[in-house]
């Protein structure tokens, strides 16, 4: 028998079959004569060529490529592949194989084409018909053959999930039940409006997507949890934590501030801050938030004088003395402007906490009145780095938002960690002999360990070896008046503070520092600075037993409490308790008022050009204030600061 005679038989035995397998139901002629055609073709194809095998690449017609089988386009010029030699088996189910040179003939092509006689064009499933599952953990939108959720890993709670079945055509057994589920599944679409109306309604969902807004720099998302009653404290979990399933950037504990300083959003962190209680009720407008050119400026200064000291003691240090105040020229203001100042300017809460019975602040009328120096308590960030923060208002009028103090701190404890550690642990010892305790040093060296992490780790809540730890940078003694008892909300005693003292850079040599204090207020769980505001000379004629210098106007800082006890002094060894009062001496200009009240000197310089910048543009505003009052139509002074308020670069900060 010839060639062409035997190609002949095939097709029609194909053919026959093809016939008997589509003789049942509508139209089987033409899906008889229509298979016929297309199995000719293939027949045809068989004879001319050798059939591919199954890692055969297809040549591009346009540009000759070599593309893989399984490729629809060329990978180079996106041109669609022949059809021709289009492989219609693997296209129907991609998870079959290529036919092998022994089954590309015309009988196994027809037993092929058999399953071709249930598909139609309007049985076929795209993808974008395909019903993907919602998470109910995370709400992502998964494909519907995925087992667990791409976003969270949640589990598929339905996994019987596959494309929608076509109801004309027959169901082996238990498919009546998948396509129901499926049916089923296709209401959800019809609901996915509802679905974003909850999901905008949740506050956890907004909570995440807040989380996520800081990360991707969209302070919009953090409005919308802001504006939705969401707390701006609000501190993530471990399952959230995972549920982000970002390590790189979500920790376990961080609040929305902590990832707004970790990504640097500036704009972010200064709305969260203005939303954050710690200075009481109402807007907050230090003089870095008027000036934040200036400010910024000043920080850059800061981490420029930052030097390292060389030998058996390394630590960083600040090269110059600054010292903060408030300018005089307040007092010139109206009654009703000063009052807005101090509003913007202070934290009332501190004060009032500070000045209540007994006393820790401005209880002398010596000192506040006839000497001039009454102390303030500045409205602080609440950001966990209010040590750091107040220190660097103490001393420059800004807030350590660089984290430049910060990381000094982190450096000298851990390149200077055995000197630190030394007058740490012998302070810790004698402290717990008096409790008839006796530490073990293996619980010494744990604690010390948390103490040097919580350094390095900016947000972390602070101790008393780390104000020890300033004072050496700032080379200056560092006066804390503070609370010994931390009280909830409720007024209930949570415990012991202890922060309240006098902290010497005694492991320096004492020329090589300043006797000028910084003053610090400590409340419930909180650091302030302490400043005054800055004396006319005429306020000094009167003073201390001895006689001042005649060109320098003074601050007095109280070294005891209102009963006339000296403040206690941190980490004195044992023989340096026994001489606390001439350690002091050694370290501040002690001096004694009329009335007998042991206080330090502190000479009130003029403030650095950038500082005197700062302060002039912070009085501007409120001088411009005072101007719009004594107009014909004064407008209100809140609706002025809420205007104000409205600019964004005043949120620099």
């Amino acid at each position: 028998m010839s060639e062409e005679a035997k190609n002949d038989a095939s097709r029609k035995s194909a053919s026959q079959s093809v016939g008997i397998d589509c003789a049942s139901g509508p139209g089987a002629e033409a899906i008889t004569q229509d298979a016929a055609t297309t199995i000719s073709q293939i027949g045809q194809m068989t004879t001319s060529s050798a059939p591919p095998c199954e890692n055969s690449k297809w040549s591009c017609e346009m540009c000759t490529y070599e593309n893989f089988p399984l490729s629809r386009k060329c990978t180079m010029c996106r041109s669609p592949k022949p059809l021709l030699g289009e492989d219609i088996f693997r296209l129907q189910d991609g998870a079959s194989a290529l036919p092998s040179q022994e089954t590309c003939g015309a009988e196994a092509v027809a037993d092929r084409l058999k399953p071709l006689r249930i598909s139609s064009p309007q049985g076929h499933t795209s993808a974008s018909t395909l019903v993907k599952w919602s998470c109910p953990t995370c709400t992502y939108e998964n494909w519907p053959k995925s087992i667990k959720c791409a976003m969270c890993g949640y589990g598929n709670p339905n996994p019987a999930h596959s494309p929608p079945c076509d109801p004309r055509l027959p169901r082996p057994p238990g498919v009546n039940e998948i396509c129901n589920n499926q049916t089923a599944s296709l209401h959800d679409v019809d609901g996915s409006t509802r679905r974003s109306k909850r999901r905008a309604s949740n506050i956890d969902w907004i909570w995440l997507q807040a989380c996520l807004g800081v990360v991707e720099g969209e302070s919009r998302r953090v409005e919308t949890y802001l504006s939705s009653g969401g707390d701006p404290a609000r501190a993530l979990t471990h399952a959230e934590v995972q549920l982000l399933n970002r390590a790189s950037a979500f920790d376990a504990g961080y609040t929305l501030v902590h990832l707004a300083i970790r990504f640097q959003r500036q704009e972010i962190l200064s709305t969260l801050l203005s939303r954050i209680s710690g200075g009481g009720p109402g807007l907050k407008r230090s003089p870095s938030y008027i000036a934040p050119d200036l400010a910024s400026a000043i920080r850059r200064h800061i981490a420029g004088c930052l030097r390292q000291k060389k030998g058996n003691f390394p630590c960083r240090y600040i090269n110059e003395f600054c010292t903060f105040s408030l300018p005089a020229d307040i007092e010139e203001l109206p009654a009703a402007i000063q009052e807005q100042l101090f509003s913007e300017l202070l934290d009332r809460e501190a004060q009032q906490t500070l000045e209540a019975d007994p006393p820790l602040i401005n209880w002398s009328l010596e000192f506040t009145v006839n000497l001039g120096s009454r102390l303030y308590a500045l409205w602080n960030r609440s950001a966990g780095d209010c040590l750091p923060d107040a220190v660097c208002q103490a001393a420059y009028g800004v807030f350590d938002r660089n984290n430049a103090l910060r990381t000094a701190l982190a450096d000298s404890l851990h390149q200077a960690h055995r000197s630190f550690y030394e007058r740490w642990q012998a302070w810790e010892r004698m402290q717990a002999s008096l409790l008839h305790y006796a530490p073990e040093e293996g619980q010494l060296r744990a604690e010390w360990s948390r103490i040097l992490a919580s350094a390095a780790r900016p947000g972390t809540p602070l101790h008393q070896i780390h104000v020890f730890v300033l004072a050496h940078v700032m080379r200056r003694p560092i006066i804390v008046y503070g609370v010994n008892v931390v009280n909830s909300f409720r007024g209930e005693a949570l415990g012991f503070a202890r922060f309240q003292g006098i902290y010497l850079p005694l492991l320096w040599d004492p020329q090589f520092c300043s006797k000028s204090p910084l003053c610090l207020g400590y409340t419930r769980g909180h650091f302030s600075a302490l400043v005054p505001i800055e004396p006319y000379s005429h306020r000094h004629t009167y003073i201390c037993r001895e006689q001042q210098d005649d060109n320098e106007d003074m601050i007095y800082l109280p070294l005891t409490d209102s009963e006339g006890k000296l403040l206690p002094v941190h980490f004195l060894t044992c023989d340096e308790m026994s001489e606390a009062e001439s350690v002091v001496r050694r370290w501040v200009v002690w001096r004694e008022t009329s009335g007998g009240l042991a206080a330090a000197r502190r000479p009130s310089l003029a403030p650095s050009l950038l500082q005197a910048q700062m302060l002039e543009e912070w009085l501007n505003h409120y001088r411009r204030l005072a101007q719009q009052t004594r107009g014909p139509f004064p407008p209100r002074l809140q609706a002025a600061a809420a205007e104000y308020s409205s600019d964004p670069d005043t949120d620099e900060e």
